[in-house]
């Protein structure tokens, strides 16, 4: 039941624009809770890489006194991938296209990782 009203708030994240191409909810410590990603990811590999980005973007921030993190953005040459948490002990993974428009990006990506937090 959870885990279909956590997909049911990709599947909302994904149609919401076409600048999203997949997205997962993984938990801190690299498991996938939910995802809807294109069919050649590796669910595993994708949760095990958020994981270690999100790990490594709350110790960058906390070792040089930036506050809490809020998210992580890595871009690269085909597009975006956005790491935000949603709630303490999961991650909302959002991967873009390169033409995406950043701020709606956000937006979207934001809400859903709050909805995420709520449900979990």
């Amino acid at each position: 039941m959870r885990e279909q009203m956590l997909k049911s708030v990709l599947g909302d994240l994904n149609g919401a624009s076409a600048d999203v191409e997949a997205s997962a909810v993984i938990s801190t410590d690299g498991l996938t809770i939910a995802s809807m990603l294109s069919a050649g990811m590796d669910e595993d590999r994708v949760g095990a890489m958020s994981a270690a980005m999100l790990s490594l973007g709350d110790r960058t921030a906390a070792e040089l006194s930036r506050g809490e993190l809020e998210q992580v953005m890595v871009k690269g040459e085909n597009g975006y991938i956005l790491l935000i948490h949603a709630g303490k002990d999961a991650v909302l993974t959002v991967i873009a296209r390169k033409e995406a428009k950043l701020g709606l990006v956000f937006l979207d990506a934001k809400r859903a990782a709050n909805s995420i937090a709520e449900l979990l």
